[in-house]
């Protein structure tokens, strides 16, 4: 009899911890996808929000290309996407019209505008 009162909960239960793992399944499986099939000149971002372009790819790590001729290793986890051309050309759009960074100062320059 106790058991025929929980039997509902139970059931529900179940179907969210199938529902949810299954849905962890698919994002596991599509990472290992996407690791699987980068190629050398795809632009990528990491999971810290890099953005690079494969310069080389090892067994678990890859080499990307952050601006030209700085050259930083990760490892393939840390790669969470693609960037498509579309992406790109808006990012270059949005920054066209920011303004250029503040010149820094040299030591000798600190020390005479005192």
């Amino acid at each position: 009899m106790e058991l025929l009162t929980f039997l509902p909960l139970i059931i529900i239960m179940g179907a969210f911890l199938y529902f949810s793992s299954r849905r962890q399944r698919k994002l596991v499986q599509a990472t290992i996808d996407l690791q699987e099939s980068l190629q050398v000149g795809e632009r990528v971002i990491t999971t810290s929000g890099l953005q690079g372009t494969i310069a080389a790819i090892a067994d678990d790590s890859v080499d990307l290309e952050i601006a030209p001729g700085v050259v930083t290793r990760w490892i393939k986890l840390a790669i969470r996407d693609r960037v498509e051309t579309d992406e790109i050309d808006e990012i270059d759009e949005i920054t066209e019209g920011a303004p250029a960074a503040a010149p820094r100062l040299t030591e000798p320059d600190r020390l005479t505008n005192d």
